[in-house]
């Protein structure tokens, strides 16, 4: 998929991409057309943008401790919450209200980006991402991804890197 100007993203991209394009970093964007019927969203996306889903991950909002923190992961695993919890020196941790999620970061279920959120949260980033020279995310709605390195993720979104996902 060809890169957006950066005109391109001011006039017409989501929170996520003038961000990204904001803080300068390059990205690419990936969009298809999101099927309602599909049963996972991130599974979706790899399918539909032919990419490995061990470089596709999910953002996925949890409770830890009464703190919402945001969880990257691979959309192949699923999110370990004791792994979670003490990434952020928390105790215990429990998926969050999916419409709370929707509220605080500004985005819809299955197009939550962990970037251009309306309220900056404690970001966990799953470890294996480091293995990728560039990984793809969530870029602020469903059938719209956003393609980056993982160091340029852990950077904007000032996350720790933790193995949080399991497979």
């Amino acid at each position: 998929m060809a890169k957006k100007s950066k005109k391109q993203q001011q006039s017409g991209g989501t929170p996520a991409t003038v961000a990204l394009t904001a803080a300068g970093v390059d990205f690419t964007v990936h969009a298809y057309e999101h099927d309602p019927s599909h049963p996972s969203y991130g599974e979706e996306a790899a399918e539909a943008m032919g990419v490995s889903p061990d470089r596709v991950f999910k953002t996925l909002v949890a409770d830890v401790d009464g703190t919402l923190t945001v969880a990257v992961v691979p959309v192949a695993g699923s999110l370990d919450l004791k792994a979670l919890a003490a990434a952020v020196g928390g105790k215990r941790a429990a998926m969050a209200d999916p419409a709370l999620a929707e509220r605080t970061t500004g985005y819809v279920r299955g197009g939550i980006s962990p970037l251009g959120q309306r309220k900056k949260l404690p970001t966990v980033l799953d470890d294996s991402a480091t293995a990728h020279a560039t990984i793809c995310v969530s870029a602020g709605r469903r059938g719209l991804e956003v393609e980056l390195s993982p160091e340029d993720l852990a950077r904007l979104t000032t996350a720790v890197l933790s193995p949080v996902g399991r497979t």
